[in-house]
């Protein structure tokens, strides 16, 4: 019995600190995605209040490689990544649709207004539950939709120039074929 003692909390640290290792040996941007080559999950949603543009359904996301861009006025990180995505849409000619999460008809009317509309749909994702279907951590988050309506990329944060160079474009070219 006094050897249980003693072994048992040696066997609970020597648990635990395995546990820890592989935990802190993870990659902490990497955020996984179940949906990786599933048709993207149905949705139907309005376009945002006092936009001209139409909605997005997920029935809009064949036929040609597409980018989904999940953003919101009150997210800094969209700001951010706005001009890089802007370029990406004028300058490459990638079909970009959005899909405004949780936001303000008028606040997302003003941060397109202000930063310019680089996108061919807008769907207003008010109650979140589009980005629950799409498996959203949060805003912004970016995948690239094949011509089959399948997810085939992810990319949670803001998409960064580097992104679009090492990651977004190279797989958008290879999707095209």
């Amino acid at each position: 019995m006094r050897r249980l003692l003693f072994v048992l909390p040696v066997l609970l640290v020597l648990a635990i600190g395995v546990g820890l290792g592989v935990g802190l040996g993870r990659d902490s941007q990497e955020l996984p995605s179940a949906l990786i080559d599933q048709p993207v999950p149905p949705f139907d949603l309005p376009p945002v209040a006092g936009m001209a543009q139409p909605g997005l359904a997920s029935g809009d996301l064949g036929g040609d490689v597409k980018l989904v861009n999940v953003f919101a006025s009150w997210c800094a990180p969209c700001r951010v990544e706005h001009p890089v995505l802007t370029r990406l849409a004028e300058v490459h000619g990638v079909p970009l649709y959005g899909v405004n999460y949780k936001d303000k008809p008028e606040a997302a009317t003003t941060f397109l207004d202000e930063l310019g509309n680089p996108y061919t749909r807008i769907g207003a994702d008010e109650d979140g539950r589009a980005g629950i279907e799409l498996g959203v951590y949060g805003v912004p988050e970016t995948f690239i939709v094949d011509r089959d309506g399948r997810i085939r990329y992810r990319h949670p944060g803001p998409v960064m120039p580097q992104d679009v160079d090492g990651v977004l474009l190279p797989l958008i070219q290879e999707l095209r074929g």
